[in-house]
């Protein structure tokens, strides 16, 4: 994987916790990239896409300011939180498979398990450190110029609040079941499946699919044995 973009990336996304335990997460993720929170409800269902999105990440927000263990950044611990508060609004499958691209159709489904947990664990390694920035910082939408209506939208918003300039955050909403669901996210211009197509497409070239998960797994020990120094 290419260091360089990879720590660009991380640094950009890092400028603003909100937006993916990628997720993001974005983005299993991420790289939340954006949203943790409460159980999907009818009400939310129901809820136009850039309301979902303001009313959830700024209960995020909120949620990580009363929550020291999440601030410190401890990944067990984050772990925990997103899967509580953030897999419920992600359809994190989808954003894998558009993350490694034409190779998910020729992976088993093994592989493909494999590769879900591995960037899910990518995306949390990478993010839960700036989860101590929140501060007062809250997120604002974007006058909303879709169709509300339609199965997918984009939700243009920004991180505002504290020293700096507003954080540009965008989110791809699918909706399934009556629910929205996240499946992308834009930190500052760069859509995180996009940039991880990039770097994976160049990762199966080489190596593989299996190579691939390698490189995802020696990521994630090389991250493990950081926050341990």
């Amino acid at each position: 994987m290419n260091s360089a973009l990879h720590l660009n990336l991380r640094r950009r996304v890092a400028a603003c916790a909100s937006a993916v335990l990628l997720s993001t997460a974005v983005v299993p993720g991420v790289l939340s990239v954006g949203a943790l929170c409460v159980p999907v409800s009818l009400a939310w269902a129901q809820t136009p896409p850039d309301r979902f999105v303001e009313s959830l990440s700024n209960d995020v927000l909120n949620r990580i300011r009363s929550d020291k263990s999440v601030q410190s950044g401890d990944f067990q611990q984050v772990s925990k939180f997103v899967d509580s508060a953030v897999m419920p609004h992600v359809n994190f499958e989808r954003m894998t498979a558009l993350s490694v691209g034409r190779a998910w159709r020729q992976a088993s489904a093994d592989q493909q398990k494999a590769l879900i947990a591995e960037f899910r664990t990518l995306l949390l390694r990478t993010y839960s450190g700036a989860l101590s920035q929140v501060g007062d910082k809250q997120v604002k939408v974007r006058p909303f110029r879709g169709d509300a209506g339609a199965d997918e939208v984009i939700v243009r918003s920004e991180i505002v609040g504290g020293r700096g300039d507003p954080i540009q955050i965008d989110y791809r909403l699918e909706k399934s079941g009556g629910a929205w669901k996240i499946y992308d996210v834009n930190v500052l211009g760069i859509w995180i499946v996009q940039t991880y197509r990039d770097q994976f497409a160049q990762e199966v070239s080489a190596r593989g699919i299996d190579g691939l998960i390698r490189s995802l797994s020696d990521k994630n020990r090389q991250f493990e044995a950081a926050s341990r120094s």
